[in-house]
């Protein structure tokens, strides 16, 4: 193929994302406010799914584990307000959006698959076919722990926090989506890392003792970002959060090259 038959192809690929992308928001917007209150909205409330199984476990007693993890039981419910005219309207596009770029995730990466594996030789097929399989398998595994976990903790946490009890927390819708599409996201994104280590160790920029020598460094950074994602002072918040990462990092190890 020529350099223009190349382009031609690439047109083509990106024209079928494109329309999956349109054909995925319409039917998101469609439905969404169906799922609004249940799912977008579902960390507000203390009927969310996380918040009773934490509470069953610690309850409002004075075992000796209560104290290592914060109270869940109780009532909790945050009211989100809309303080613009408009944002009620964008945020259903631009959350259908999102949501539409999630489902078409798998999609999209089977369009950029076809698209470079005519380049590619057997070997590299199966490699690079394994990582679009995991990266794209991670990649939702990292939203739902954003989405169940770390956003519901981090929310909680900042919505209960005050430095002053004369002061009322309100929360802006907003507010609320630009956090909740973020950390989802961001999570989604850092589940990424065992396969960028591995794209990494092929080309011979990391290998698999420099991360082996570092490990003990590394428990320390992902500490602090679990700490940066879920500012809770207590340490069962932030085991939650950091054992994923940790995880993640140990992975890694197993994935790269000697």
């Amino acid at each position: 193929m020529s350099f223009w038959d190349h382009l031609e192809a690439l047109r083509w690929t990106l024209f079928h994302i494109l329309i999956a992308l349109v054909i995925a928001v319409v039917a998101i917007f469609i439905i969404l406010p169906d799922i609004f209150d249940s799912f977008v909205l579902g960390p507000t409330d203390g009927s969310f799914f996380l918040y009773r199984w934490l509470g069953s476990l610690g309850g409002s007693g004075g075992g000796k584990g209560a104290s290592l993890m914060p109270n869940f039981s109780g009532d909790y419910h945050i009211d989100i307000i809309n303080i613009n005219v408009a944002t009620q309207f964008l945020t259903h596009i631009t959350t259908s959006l999102w949501f539409a770029l999630v489902v078409i995730f798998p999609y999209a990466i089977y369009e950029i698959w076809k698209f470079i594996r005519p380049a590619l030789y057997k070997r590299e097929q199966r490699n690079v076919r394994g990582a679009f399989f995991f990266g794209t398998l991670l990649f939702f595994l990292g939203c739902t722990v954003g989405y169940c976990v770390v956003f519901p903790l981090t929310f909680r946490f900042l919505t209960q926090y005050q430095v002053s009890g004369a002061i009322a927390n309100t929360i802006s819708l907003n507010s609320y989506m630009t956090n909740f599409i973020t950390i989802v996201f961001v999570m989604g994104l850092v589940f990424e890392i065992p396969i960028l280590a591995w794209l990494l160790s092929i080309i011979g920029v990391l290998k698999k003792a420099f991360l082996k020598e570092y490990r003990r460094i590394a428990v320390v950074a992902l500490l602090v970002l679990a700490a940066l994602i879920t500012p809770s002072g207590d340490p069962f918040t932030l085991s939650i959060v950091f054992l994923p990462l940790f995880l993640l990092y140990e992975v890694s190890i197993l994935v790269v090259r000697e």
